[in-house]
């Protein structure tokens, strides 16, 4: 295409859009509201997906080993556990880093089991992790049949539940974006399509003294563009905003340990562009569902 062609095109699109006045306004206006909507959901669908991950990425499996097991028992069943194809890493903790690990989860008050250390009740026990978190049930179940295994933990009632929560929550995320998404094209279509009739007459013509579908197509297309990119100013200046504003004064307040929110630079500027791009996807696919059936002259 040249240049000068490209010029007009440009040129007609940005005209439709000052002819069509109020519908543009509201054409944006849609835009606008969609993706402030859109953004939010994006945002808090992403932070939620890396705090779940984080969570998954610390479940783990916690096998105690008989008490009355011996050196060659408690061996075998770090072999059958490394023997799972599931089990990314296996690491042993003796009765004594037990004590010493729950003595340090108590804080102060946890000197007293200090008492215990002459003679130790707690068990012996392999730390297990997945490759995958979702197969942390199923390895479980299995390492729980090996002989001298006393008790296998790994958050039998809380794990699932997790994982059926995540799931649920990017399956409803998803389908009110693809819904508010839907909304923006219907209404910069029917803006077009006002534009579109009120120059049938005239599109008639070009077509019948030899003009073809792109070249009437583009200025259209580039009026659908421009609706869509100036739709997604505002939302990415609003939730730039807003996410510093959570960023700075909630972000180290925060003292649950999965709960993080992503870093500002360069969460919000990736943020900012799925935006842009969404804006221009539902104005150029606006322009396409409207231009085409005009064309059939």
């Amino acid at each position: 295409m040249k240049f000068s062609t490209f010029k007009r095109h440009l040129r007609e699109g940005s005209k439709n859009i000052v002819r069509n006045g109020w519908m543009s306004i509201a054409s944006i206006g849609a835009v606008t509201v969609t993706l402030i909507l859109v953004g939010t959901f994006v945002a808090l669908m992403l932070n939620l997906n890396e705090m779940t991950k984080k969570v998954e990425e610390d479940v783990e499996i916690k096998t105690l080993i008989e008490s009355q097991a011996d050196d060659e028992a408690i061996s075998e069943v770090g072999d059958k556990i490394k023997a799972i194809k599931e089990v990314d890493s296996i690491s042993f903790s003796s009765k004594n880093d037990e004590l010493e690990s729950l003595i340090d989860s108590f804080g102060e008050e946890g000197e007293a089991w200090g008492l215990f250390k002459q003679d130790n009740p707690l068990n012996h026990a392999y730390v297990i992790k997945t490759k995958e978190p979702r197969d942390t049930e199923a390895v479980a179940k299995e390492v729980e049949q090996f002989d001298h295994v006393q008790k296998v933990i790994y958050g039998k009632d809380v794990v699932p539940q997790l994982f059926k929560f995540n799931t649920y929550a990017r399956n409803i995320g998803l389908a009110l974006i693809i819904g508010l998404v839907l909304t923006a094209m219907f209404l910069i279509s029917n803006t077009i399509k006002l534009t579109i009739m009120a120059r049938s007459e005239e599109i008639g013509i070009m077509k019948l003294v030899g003009a073809t579908n792109g070249f009437i197509r583009w200025p259209f297309f580039i009026e659908g563009l421009l609706l869509g990119v100036l739709g997604s100013i505002l939302p990415i200046v609003v939730l730039a905003t807003s996410y510093y504003y959570v960023y700075s004064n909630f972000s180290d307040k925060i003292t649950i340990s999965f709960i993080e929110i992503l870093p500002f630079n360069p969460f919000v500027w990736q943020l900012s562009a799925i935006i842009f791009v969404v804006g221009a996807f539902i104005g150029v696919w606006g322009s396409v569902m409207s231009v085409r059936k005009f064309l059939k002259v």
